[in-house]
């Protein structure tokens, strides 16, 4: 990075394969007054036909260039082909979604007439937009978390600047030029890549209405201390996500979801398997039987159809696995799978038996390709282990029992506890959120929709 351009580079080779220009504060800055005038404007804003047409066209456009946003997608981010395919059939539902929850939101009639204080009068609530959103985006989903972010202020009318990761502003480039493209002009959305003390003037400034962040924790929570007051916001963090296997589990199903769940984008997603809780005489076996699958995932280039685990979004992530992998083996872990790196840029899919409770793979978000497994006492153990960090996101329990199940959904700190599925799972309707240090409100589409405007009501004196 210079002070014009960033380099992206294919994370499993490094070779260049593209740039894009940073912006400068005083655009951002011209570009916030921008937005703030067209919010503050009331005849600026676009009639909701007209932004649903300009989604409608995005969409359009976006399953014509279908194999094009995919290959980006593995290109620059390290997703799996495969995989990509997938996020993209999720991001051109995902404008559709926004079309859709246009029609859900609505304001409520408000009863007046509860008390004599009231009487004579009607009251009905109508919902507006915030004013102008700013989006920090992560890298591992770099198309969908941008459809997640500027899609919803595009929909609700509200003016939009958007900071891609930097390791892959290429998908959110050509997601924004769709928007161009189907006619949404460019003052509603403006694709801001910069440097992090730029981005950080940006976020904190007063004309922001609305902060939505996807990222780190350290990141997300300094950002959010800084905020100018009034500035509402989101934010979306990690999880050191658990799972829980009942003794009656259905064996044969389960270990190829939690395999899926731990080694997809080679485990870095915020809600990845990394903490699996297993009767004491069961571990062992479960464990290798992860194991014995995980070591067939073929990993390589993302940009190949059978790549099945790509690289790391860096090498400095390579590192940092080996050593957190490497301080577990020497606390006594046991390794089945794995537990080396590939080359500079990748790290093989490993499975790690009894890691000490404290460890950092214990104890923190992995975001790489390593599944745990701890052996238990009882479902007691594995639920009190499950629930003694301070971050809680998605979490999961393999059982064939309704009790069991029931009471892992009762007693897990999580917002969503999976059945018989691994943490990953998601459609993008669902509401996503973490808990405590894991985020701060509630993601998907229509909830981010719904922040994303304000309620406004009317009495009206008879």
């Amino acid at each position: 990075m210079n002070n014009a351009t960033l380099e992206v580079v294919n994370p499993f080779d490094l070779k260049p394969i593209g740039e894009v220009k940073l912006v400068d504060w005083p655009t951002i800055d011209a570009w916030l007054n921008t937005a703030s005038q067209l919010h503050k404007t009331r005849a600026n804003w676009l009639p909701m036909h007209q932004r649903i047409a300009i989604l409608k066209k995005t969409a359009q456009l976006m399953q014509g260039r279908f194999d094009e946003l995919a290959f980006q997608i593995a290109n620059e981010g390290g997703k799996p082909l495969m995989d990509a395919k997938v996020e993209v059939t999720r991001a051109i539902d995902g404008v559709e979604l926004c079309i859709k929850e246009l029609g859900h939101l609505t304001g409520t009639e408000i009863p007046m007439d509860l008390t004599a204080a009231g009487s004579g009068r009607m009251a009905f609530t109508t919902r507006e937009p915030i004013g102008p959103v700013v989006a920090v985006s992560a890298f591992n989903h770099p198309l969908n978390l941008i459809v997640h972010q500027v899609g919803p202020a595009i929909a609700t009318g509200c003016p939009v600047l958007v900071k891609p990761a930097s390791a892959t502003p290429l998908s959110c480039l050509a997601f924004v030029n769709m928007l161009y493209e189907a006619g949404l002009p460019e003052e509603w959305c403006r694709f801001a890549p910069c440097k992090s003390d730029v981005a950080e003037q940006m976020v904190t400034d007063p004309r922001v209405a609305f902060f939505s962040f996807i990222g780190s924790g350290a990141v997300g929570w300094r950002l959010k201390s800084k905020l100018a007051p009034g500035t509402r916001c989101a934010l979306e963090h990690g999880g050191v996500a658990p799972v829980i296997v009942d003794d009656c589990a259905d064996l044969e199903a389960m270990i190829p979801a939690l395999v899926k769940g731990g080694f997809y984008h080679s485990g870095q997603v915020c809600v990845s398997v990394q903490r699996v809780y297993v009767p004491e005489d069961m571990a062992t076996a479960l464990a290798q039987a992860i194991a014995d699958k995980a070591s067939k995932l073929k990993v390589g280039n993302a940009i190949l159809a059978d790549t099945e685990c790509g690289p790391l979004v860096n090498p400095n992530e390579v590192k940092r696995v080996e050593q957190w992998v490497n301080e577990a083996v020497a606390g006594g872990a046991q390794v089945l799978c794995g537990g080396q790196k590939l080359g500079e840029t990748s790290y093989a899919p490993t499975v790690l038996l009894n890691p000490p409770l404290d460890a950092k793979v214990s104890t923190q978000e992995v975001f790489g390709p390593v599944v745990c497994v701890y052996g238990t006492e009882s479902l007691s153990d594995a639920i009190a282990q499950a629930n003694s960090l301070p971050v809680a996101f998605q979490a999961a329990v393999f059982t064939q029992k309704l009790k069991v199940a029931l009471r892992c959904v009762r007693e897990i700190d999580a917002t969503a506890v999976m059945v018989n599925d691994h943490t990953a799972f998601r459609v993008d309707w669902m509401p996503f959120a973490g808990r405590r240090q894991s985020g701060y409100g509630v993601g998907g589409i229509g909830h981010t929709m719904h922040d994303m405007t304000q309620e406004k009501m009317a009495v009206i004196k008879l």
